[in-house]
């Protein structure tokens, strides 16, 4: 038979209205006496009527979470993030996938099935800043990514022009010249693609050293399989380059993988730089030097921003928007020539 709240306040020694402020995270609870509690709930197995609860406070104890592609490493890391940040605050996360397709993007933020969530971090694709009035939505929203800016809602986002500038830094830094970009798309200004392609020209801008778009390899999706595509078209064209900047790290990985089909040799002859330090990065060989754009912090805080806006504390204020630190991780695939 399943434990109840009068059973976890007798092991715990407590009355039933304190085992009630414990689980609903009442601040003014002495530590000892949540820790007998929580000892208590763990001992008996106890869990909550989350259906009860949900029609005392008018909340569901749940958030949605809509992303393009769980395909995608970058989204399904980013997913996991959020989904650890927020059971640790006590709350599910149902997890919708959009495929990057603007119709069914605009198409969920007024679904009916977000009437079974608190409130929506989401990240859109196929919209555009031209769709910023359709997030006027009458629940919590936090926005993520590069598609739309200067909204009604909360933004978490990266720094997605300084980290490029500083990602082509270090190459320029370590004697390259020549340095390709994999996946940019065409007249794409506002958007991952475009910011990243800006660092990297205001890089090459400040050390002087021309723009060459024959060396810009263009693609859609960002997928390994269009990585590689892209790089055996550059090395088709016999353009002369000496480095390759993979605007994420899939692309990357992807044309690493072209230049050792090609007889290319990683870094010694052509250095590889990616972005997002998706944890196999880590793993390949060689290990591939990458930016690290805060993927953990902008998970955590786009969940803490959203329950703050849920639980009301942050009603009245404008919409924030919240820049994520970047480090470089620098691994064996964008080492400097040998002197």
């Amino acid at each position: 038979m399943a434990s109840t709240l009068h059973d976890v306040a007798k092991l715990a020694g407590v009355s039933i209205k304190t085992v009630s402020n414990v689980i609903n995270d009442y601040p003014h609870i002495r530590p000892a006496t949540r820790a007998r509690v929580e000892a208590a709930v763990a001992e008996l197995g106890y869990t909550p009527n989350l259906t009860a609860r949900s029609l005392r406070s008018g909340r569901t104890g749940a958030i949605a979470l809509a992303v393009p592609d769980l395909g995608l490493s970058y989204f399904a890391e980013l997913a996991a993030s959020v989904i650890e940040a927020a059971e640790e605050a006590g709350v599910v996360v149902l997890v919708e996938q959009t495929g990057g397709d603007r119709d069914r993007e605009i198409e969920l933020l007024r679904s009916p099935r977000l009437k079974m969530t608190d409130g929506l971090i989401f990240s859109p694709l196929g919209m555009g800043q031209e769709d910023v009035e359709r997030l006027e939505v009458p629940y919590p929203l936090v926005v993520l990514g590069e598609r739309i800016f200067d909204g009604p809602a909360d933004h978490v986002t990266m720094q997605n022009v300084e980290a490029a500038r500083a990602a082509t830094q270090l190459l320029l830094e370590s004697g390259r010249r020549r340095i390709a970009v994999i996946g940019a798309h065409e007249g794409e200004v506002i958007g991952s693609a475009g910011l990243r392609l800006r660092g990297y020209r205001e890089a090459l801008d400040a050390a002087g050293v021309p723009f060459d778009e024959s060396i810009i390899g263009y693609t859609t999706l960002w997928h390994r399989s269009n990585g590689a595509r892209c790089l055996h078209e550059l090395l088709d064209r016999g353009v002369d380059f000496d480095a390759v900047f993979g605007l994420n790290d899939t692309l990357a990985l992807g044309a690493m993988r072209a230049l050792q089909e090609s007889g290319r040799r990683v870094p010694e002859d052509v250095a590889v730089i990616g972005f997002d330090d998706l944890d196999e990065a880590r793993y390949t060989i060689p290990s591939l030097t990458t930016v690290d754009p805060g993927r953990e912090w902008i998970a955590r805080t786009a969940v803490r921003t959203l329950l703050q806006r849920i639980e009301g504390a942050d009603e009245a204020g404008p919409p924030r928007l919240l820049l994520a630190d970047f480090t470089i991780a620098e691994r064996e695939s964008a080492r400097p020539r040998p002197a």
